[in-house]
């Protein structure tokens, strides 16, 4: 295959720095949305964990490379899923983390970083605004940024989700994965591991119609950035995409498309009636693409990486209009 910025031989290697509570998640085919679908179905578990979101494959890396290592302290800028796995890991191997997010950015993340023990400096701004703090931060007080998707390791630590993906049959059952695209590091990692290991699977990306910036960049193939985002998929909104990213998402992206936020709503909603499954917007964009084109997935067997579940009970009550109390009734 083209070259990219990964090495499977590394990626497989990494999972040895991963706390296996992130690792080897639920892989489990999901006859009951397949109806309403016309597919087969499966589907690969990332929320299953403390953080409630893949992140922490690639902070587990990170952070096991600076205990070692490094410095001591570590800052990122996040929506709010890399700020609590960075957190998460921090915390457990004694380094100092700050998270830069948006004032605007979903309420029960911020919370749960708070929870986590790390520093949390807010901006009034949106995520590429604490893309710009967070790197302030860090030349300021020479601190270790981590960059997400343009740092190798939240790459080769999501790409870990492809070898579970590949490793889970002699001959992986699906013809077809369907990945969130926000920042490219998932994208990118399972891309990589499905073109290197199972070249016959189609890597399908999917983003948001309010926030396009990747996608119209892979379809340009050029960086293509916006002014503005507009979508409830917070954890996939950016505007400025990575040049390095977007060349490896070229070498391993099939397809890159757009949905639009009736279909990431209904996606909410079939995974809650028909998968008991209480996820993000950004984690419903896989089901939002099969119902926008139920004709290209006929008959076909999906993979779909359910990526993150840290959503505000509030607003996921108004967008689906119903949910679980906090004690999870």
């Amino acid at each position: 295959m083209p070259e990219t910025r990964l090495d499977t031989a590394r990626i497989r290697a990494a999972r040895r720095m991963i706390d296996p509570i992130f690792l080897d998640t639920p892989l489990f085919r999901c006859e009951p949305l397949e109806p309403g679908l016309g597919c087969a179905v499966s589907i690969k578990l990332e929320t299953a964990n403390p953080v409630r979101s893949f992140k922490a494959r690639g902070t587990e890396i990170v952070t096991s490379l600076l205990a070692d290592h490094g410095p001591r302290a570590v800052v990122c800028a996040s929506a709010g899923n890399l700020g609590q796995a960075l957190a998460w890991s921090g915390r457990g191997r004694g380094l100092d983390v700050t998270v830069v997010a948006s004032r605007f950015a979903t309420a029960a993340k911020l919370d749960r970083i708070r929870a986590l023990d790390a520093t949390l400096e807010l901006v009034d701004g949106d995520h590429e605004m604490a893309r710009d703090r967070a790197a302030a931060i860090a030349r300021r007080d020479g601190t270790r940024l981590l960059e997400d998707s343009l740092d190798i390791e939240t790459c080769e630590g999501a790409a870990t989700i492809g070898l579970e993906l590949v490793d889970s049959a002699p001959v992986p059952s699906f013809d077809t994965v369907l990945i969130a695209l926000g920042g490219g590091a998932l994208a990118g990692g399972v891309g990589h591991v499905m073109k290197a290991l199972a070249p016959g699977v189609e890597v399908i990306c999917v983003q948001p119609l309010g926030a396009p910036a990747m996608t119209r960049s892979w379809r340009e193939r050029r960086v293509v950035t916006t002014d503005s985002t507009d979508t409830i998929a917070d954890g996939v909104a950016g505007r400025r995409p990575i040049p390095a990213v977007l060349d490896d998402l070229l070498l391993v992206a099939d397809d890159a498309i757009l949905v639009q936020e009736a279909s990431i709503i209904a996606g909410m909603r079939m995974l809650l009636d028909h998968a008991g499954l209480v996820v993000e917007p950004s984690a419903a964009l896989g089901i939002a693409a099969i119902l926008e084109d139920r004709a290209r997935f006929a008959g076909r067997h999906i993979a779909i990486i359910v990526c993150g579940s840290n959503v505000d009970v509030d607003a996921y009550r108004r967008w689906v209009g119903a949910a679980p109390d906090h004690h999870g009734r």
